[in-house]
């Protein structure tokens, strides 16, 4: 990259950033040459409170002994564990320090008050845990954990609550998105544990201010990744479940994480396919969130209502249904502006399943590291829509960065169709129209550009297809192309789950000026 363009990158990465982020970062680094001065082995005696909580949703079954097993790789540790362990990448060792496992289903008292005894002893030394976004899920489930299990230990108390007083002083204001909202639910329960005031006015004024904003009007969440959206799903019914059965602070929240809740489900229900599966959009994988049905099952438990109807507006995101067809097709921008970390260059990408199964679908997401498979995964062609001059319709870059990015506008909106344009091939002259449309039992697809173009189709690994006279066949449908100028099958991976990668058939269609898909 010459110093120009990186120069454009950095200006069009930075320049939508808050004004809050900046001031931030700046203290962050500040802070970085400071070190924390903790006494973790001075314990503190605390009051806690009895609370209650209905039963939540049990988390994925993570540990054997102590065997750790996230994100499809495994490691064991036969003497002491390494909390710090980064022969896997960053993301496993968060993981490993969010303690969700204390959340599966076999975890017993023992088994638990072990590890966290083992993570204290370490706490000195335990870096990547110190991090504000692990430092917040693993309060979160330790507190969860001790509640659930009738636990009062002075010495878990007094390590808790140092980690949730210094989480004060590390609220992820360079960052926001998720990671806030982490702080503040962690902040919120640790100030029902301790009934203390400071962590509930922090947590109050994190939640309200930043689920109005994340939260949008058609209830989904502003990142725009149905697994993220799930996360954050079922930590608002995770605070809704606390604020409901426990008279603490007046219940003033109550109503709040109710109508967040129901608003939240209305989404993910809408977009949802018939079978349960979320679409694989932005950052998105199996096996991370909760599905769908246990986050019904949790509503019906804890009296949330799950049957609202939504309609799909704000976030993008538009769903068609017939007998035959489920398609959801994104037509929104990449995510907000100031936090597009887990976007992809994927505008105008759809997912489509006939009769009930997966047929075209996004590539999914395998990985957070910076590499190649990385940069594929998030790039246009790796998405079901248009690239142009072989270049991403937004500028992704680095593992979490977006500089240049498209810019949507609606043409046509109404519930058997959609019509978009966007700008994201504007340093080539070239705008990006393309439609969706239902049409009794078939679904049409439009593409209109005033330039060669190449559209990638990928399909489901276990779909077997043929091209036929410059159409494509499979088991139960016809899709024909008009304006097509070549076809061909190319061999690309799917990456339905962090660390798996299935060999699955991917088309290209090139094309000048207008293509018309038709899918039968």
């Amino acid at each position: 990259m010459d110093l120009n363009k990186t120069i454009s990158t950095l200006f069009h990465t930075i320049r939508y950033l808050k004004p809050i982020q900046v001031y931030a970062r700046i203290l962050l680094y500040i802070k970085k040459l400071v070190p924390n001065r903790i006494n973790w082995n001075q314990n503190k005696e605390l009051n806690t409170q009895p609370l209650i909580l209905h039963k939540s949703i049990p988390l994925p079954h993570s540990i054997d002994g102590q065997s750790f097993k996230f994100l499809n790789l495994k490691k064991d540790f036969p003497d002491t564990i390494d909390w710090n362990y980064l022969g896997y990448g960053r993301l496993w060792t968060y993981n490993l320090n969010y303690f969700e496992y204390l959340g599966q289903k076999d975890m017993t008292p023992k088994i638990g008050t072990y590890l966290v005894n083992s993570y204290i002893n370490q706490l000195s030394t335990c870096r990547v845990g110190m991090e504000p976004y692990p430092l917040s899920i693993r309060c979160f489930n330790w507190i969860q954990f001790f509640i659930r299990h009738n636990i009062s230990n002075s010495k878990f108390d007094s390590a808790l609550f140092k980690q949730l007083n210094l989480l004060t002083h590390k609220i992820e204001y360079h960052l926001l998105g998720n990671h806030i909202l982490e702080n503040g639910f962690a902040l919120l329960f640790g100030a029902y544990y301790f009934n203390n005031i400071k962590f509930y006015s922090k947590a109050k004024k994190i939640l309200i201010s930043e689920l109005s904003e994340q939260i949008l009007t058609d209830g989904a969440h502003f990142e725009l990744s149905p697994m993220y959206h799930c996360i954050m799903l079922h930590r608002v019914m995770d605070c809704y479940n606390l604020v409901a059965n426990n008279e603490l602070f007046d219940k003033e929240l109550f109503g709040f994480f109710k109508d967040k809740g129901e608003l939240m489900l209305g989404w993910i229900n809408a977009i949802s396919f018939s079978n349960g599966n979320i679409p694989l959009l932005n950052d998105a994988a199996f096996g991370i969130a909760p599905s769908l049905k246990e986050l019904n099952d949790y509503a019906c438990r804890i009296g949330l209502n799950n049957k609202k109807r939504t309609v799909l507006n704000e976030s993008g995101y538009r769903k068609f249904s017939s007998d035959k067809f489920e398609l959801v097709a994104d037509v929104g921008a990449i995510g907000p502006d100031y936090q597009p970390g887990h976007s992809h260059a994927d505008t105008f990408n759809f997912e489509l399943y006939i009769n009930g199964r997966p047929v075209i679908v996004d590539t999914g997401t395998s990985t957070y590291e910076v590499n190649k498979i990385r940069f594929y995964e998030r790039s246009t062609s790796a998405h079901n829509t248009v690239v142009i001059g072989n270049s991403n319709s937004s500028e992704v870059w680095a593992g979490h960065r977006v500089a240049k990015r498209a810019q949507v506008q609606i043409l046509k909106d109404s519930e058997t169709m959609v019509s978009a344009s966007h700008n994201g091939y504007k340093s080539l002259c070239v705008n990006h129209i393309r439609s969706f449309e239902m049409v009794d039992n078939e679904f049409k697809i439009t593409d209109e550009i005033c330039s060669q173009g190449i559209a990638y189709l990928h399909f489901f690994p276990s779909e077997k297809i043929d091209i036929v006279d410059k159409s494509i066949v499979g088991s139960d449908f016809k899709i024909d192309f008009l304006g097509v100028t070549n076809i061909d099958c190319i061999n690309t991976d799917y990456s339905p789950e962090f660390n798996s990668r299935l060999k699955r058939t991917s088309v290209r269609i090139e094309f000048n000026n207008k293509l018309v898909t038709i899918i039968k």
